[in-house]
């Protein structure tokens, strides 16, 4: 029987640099020798991708009710769970995610205003107990996050999604939740401060990981 795997996610608000950093994160981790299942949320399947195109559609035609768009988003956790997270932890892979939970207690708790306690239930229903092995949370001021996300789309010349749509307070409301997520839980969230060069920042990462790979052997 093999060793189980391990799980890694990375959380933050728009424009943190989550998706140049997971990358990262799974090369620093492949390069030693561990099978790297690299996955995102919403998503990671094809029908939790259909379900992640919903969540992100910003069509006015219907507007998404709250209680529907959290429970969009744990229909598809459940779906990439069972069809992603767990076999590869079962066989012994590292899974590094972009985004799990604490994004939703982040966007549909602070950011919709949705009970904590609400959202709870759900979790220890889907997830029956998983939690991430580690969040690496990207962290910084949330104008600094908007200069960077109007820069990609500017250079990649795409428009905004439903969520990116949103206004400062709501992502002021994001990151505060995510802030006090990550001081209820020290010993598995690490704040890491996104607002410096990119070097800088994949210096502390790698420091986190490999302080990890120690500890776990």
């Amino acid at each position: 029987m093999s060793r189980r795997g391990r799980f890694i996610t990375l959380e933050g608000g728009e424009g943190v640099g989550k998706s140049t950093n997971l990358a990262w994160v799974a090369d620093h981790l492949s390069a030693r020798g561990l099978e790297v299942v690299r996955t995102r949320e919403p998503g990671g399947t094809p029908r939790a991708e259909a379900i992640r195109s919903l969540l992100l559609d910003p069509a006015d035609e219907e507007p998404l009710d709250v209680d529907a768009e959290l429970l969009l988003v744990f229909a598809a956790r459940a779906q990439h769970l069972a069809r992603v997270v767990r076999p590869a932890l079962e066989r012994g892979a590292w899974v590094v995610c972009d985004r799990f939970t604490d994004a939703t207690f982040a966007y549909q708790g602070g950011g919709r205003g949705i009970a904590a306690a609400r959202i709870a239930e759900l979790e220890a229903f889907v997830q029956q107990g998983l939690q991430p092995d580690l969040t690496l949370l990207l962290d910084m001021p949330m104008a600094a996050a908007q200069r960077r996300l109007e820069g990609r789309l500017d250079r990649d010349g795409g428009a905004r999604d439903r969520f990116e749509r949103e206004r400062g307070a709501f992502f002021e409301a994001v990151r505060r939740a995510y802030l006090a997520r990550a001081a209820e839980a020290p010993r598995r969230i690490a704040v890491v401060d996104a607002d410096r060069p990119l070097a800088q920042v994949q210096a502390e990462l790698a420091r986190r990981l490999d302080a990890c790979l120690e500890r776990w052997g």
